[in-house]
């Protein structure tokens, strides 16, 4: 073992206690099973992803003793640090952070700490990947992780496939008896059809499917994972969950923040690669599938798969009446002046890159047809929030003619995602008096009012789910396929059509007036 793997594992020492393990009052419940022993490696360790999501990720999972003995951190990264130096940034982000917690555990995050080790290295670096071989093995010996490793890529998209394959060249990529090999990739996954298929190909030249975790840490949200139970355990819901009863589905997707400091990667991508195929089309698939045949990871993405292939792809005359692109111009966000977004760092003084997409679709099966799926997704937009709306068929308002209650507002389901994980229908009552108006009123479930509220970046349902090879709500290669076919012929318009009105919204504003003229047309209005 060279001098560096040697620092690597004296800088990781045990720590001086054990963690407790699961019982009857840890947060994730006493059905929940402690993770498999294994190595973690996230590539892009010193980046902002690991450090304020998945490093704090863990601190959850083991306070919620959901991580077994036999466990570690390899944090891999081009920034030349210290294992020391790293896990003072992780003290930093995420014990500091959860110290103003009233449940902080400075044991959990110590725990933590002493199993976490650094090595820098270029992701193109063969020798460097020979090195992290040598690490894991000792680092085997020394937890006794039985030679599980799973690797999470929070990298640029184009170094997925090259670390892969360095992993490959090394022995650290193909499972072994008794002993499993995992990849979380992150989005986006391709950025068109072609690329996609490419992608998957020679990933699965050297993986097996069941070895690729493609994440959207969407899917870690309590109430879209709340989406499958909401449906299929309550009967009054499901029965009336079709175009008998439902006008139309809106899904918003809506933030604050411009590009931040990812100017140049967000301008050449834009709202439709970065938010449709991946976020959107999975709210879309959960809300529109059928009901699996059981809660089975496959048999979950098939009934999603099978509702993806039914949404209608659009043509290129229907892209120009059914698809708006917009770009935020300078405004007010929050009582704050911001940029126009060619004016961010990093972003062409004359880019036609849209940070606002709203879209009309139809779903071509049984259950949906006939009614429109609306989903808009935007930068700079006047709150940030995410969440799902079933706007039910209005009631014939024959019994209520020639009265003040002959305007009605129809019946309203709203799954919010962020900020407030909540659900709420909305209906009408007779409102007080000898007068007969019709008031609407919402009735409201809050998961911080009904369940204890757990410190959650919205990744550890994910990493846990990796590490037990739960595969229920990652992505599969024919999925992430499906939703670049609906995404690809609008990106062929776009890319024909250059944009003539670019900047078209204002910041802090609900994006270009084009959005609401397109369900304007049809009678109907964004919430």
């Amino acid at each position: 073992m060279g001098n560096g793997n040697s620092q690597l594992l004296k800088d990781a020492q045990p720590a001086d206690f054990e963690l407790k393990r699961l019982d009857s009052s840890a947060g994730a419940g006493t059905d929940a099973r402690v993770a498999d022993p294994c190595i973690v490696v996230i590539f892009g360790a010193s980046g902002d992803l690991a450090r304020r999501k998945l490093l704090p990720a863990f601190y959850n999972l083991a306070k919620a003793r959901l991580l077994p003995d036999q466990f570690a951190i390899v944090g891999f990264a081009r920034s030349a640090l210290s294992s020391e130096q790293f896990r003072d940034t992780v003290r930093e982000i995420t014990c500091f952070k959860h110290g103003m917690d009233e449940d902080y555990d400075s044991a959990v995050c110590d725990w933590v700490l002493n199993r976490v080790s650094y090595m820098s290295g270029d992701y193109h670096d063969a020798e460097k990947f020979h090195k992290l071989k040598e690490t894991l093995s000792d680092l085997d010996k020394k937890w006794n992780t039985g030679g599980n490793y799973l690797y999470y890529l929070a990298t640029p998209p184009d170094l997925f496939l090259p670390i892969v394959k360095q992993l490959d060249a090394c022995g650290l990529a193909r499972q072994q008896e008794g002993q499993w090999r995992r990849f979380i990739i992150e989005k986006p996954f391709g950025n068109d059809l072609r690329s996609a298929k490419v992608l998957n190909r020679e990933l699965l030249a050297i993986l097996e499917e069941d070895q690729i975790y493609r994440i959207d840490h969407y899917l870690g949200k309590e109430t879209v994972q709340n989406i499958l139970v909401f449906r299929f355990s309550n009967s009054i819901f499901e029965p009336i969950w079709d175009r008998r009863y439902i006008d139309h589905v809106q899904i918003t997707v809506a933030e604050t923040l411009g590009v931040e400091n990812r100017g140049d990667y967000y301008d050449k991508v834009g709202a439709l690669r970065d938010m449709v195929p991946s976020h959107l089309m999975q709210l879309i698939s959960l809300t529109a599938m059928e009901p699996p045949i059981s809660f089975e990871a496959n048999a979950v993405r098939d009934e999603q798969t099978r509702a993806l292939h039914a949404v209608h792809p659009l043509s290129p005359e229907e892209v120009l009446v059914s698809a708006v692109r917009g770009q935020y111009d300078e405004g007010a966000v929050e009582g704050r002046r911001v940029a126009a977004y060619r004016a961010e760092p990093k972003v062409d003084s004359h880019s036609s890159t849209e940070t606002f997409v709203a879209l009309r679709f139809f779903i071509d099966n049984w259950r949906w047809a006939g009614v429109p799926f609306y989903i808009r997704t935007g930068k700079r937009l006047p709150r940030r929030e995410t969440e799902i709306a079933i706007q039910f068929r209005q009631v014939p308002l024959v019994l209520f003619r020639d009265t003040p209650a002959a305007e009605l507002m129809p019946n309203t389901l709203v799954i919010s995602i962020q900020p407030q994980e909540a659900i709420s229908l909305r209906f009408g009552v007779k409102v007080p008096g000898p007068r007969l108006r019709v008031g609407p009123v919402d009735m409201e479930f809050r998961y911080t009012d009904y369940f204890k509220s757990e410190p959650s970046t919205g990744y550890e349902r994910l990493l846990y789910d990796c590490m037990i090879g739960d595969a229920t709500l990652f992505q599969r290669a024919d999925m992430v396929e499906t939703g670049w076919t609906i995404v690809d012929p609008i990106l062929d318009v776009w890319k024909a059509l250059r944009p003539r009105s670019f900047p078209n919204y204002a910041a802090g504003t609900w994006g270009p007036q084009e959005a609401f003229e397109l369900l304007h047309r049809d009678g109907r209005k964004w919430r």
